[in-house]
């Protein structure tokens, strides 16, 4: 199993903001909901849009492309919580937030 990485800095995203970041040929969605991190993968199930380049209002993200909403701490649909995006464990070491695929 693999380990954590270093995918950001905590002073790279702010409260209710998202980040896109590459860990190795994997591309996930940061979010930072009231000081917690928590990361999804970045693509949305509907027709693939950027869930990182989306608004996140509490812990729900809102895909750029169509208004899909995601919870980023379990990845479940606010409309339909049987699909869901993948999420992944998430820690903070100091200002480094590493991310565990």
């Amino acid at each position: 199993m693999a380990d954590f990485v270093k995918v950001a800095s905590s002073d790279e995203i702010s409260p209710g903001e998202c980040k896109i970041a590459q860990v190795d040929d994997k591309t996930i969605a940061l979010y930072n909901v009231d000081g917690q991190f928590y990361a999804t993968d970045n693509t949305c199930l509907h027709r693939g849009g950027p869930l990182g380049e989306g608004s996140l209002k509490g812990a729900i993200v809102t895909c750029p492309l169509h208004g899909w909403q995601y919870d980023v701490t379990n990845g479940s649909n606010a409309m339909n919580p049987s699909i869901s995006v993948a999420t992944y464990p998430v820690k903070a070491e100091g200002e480094s937030i590493m991310v565990k695929l």
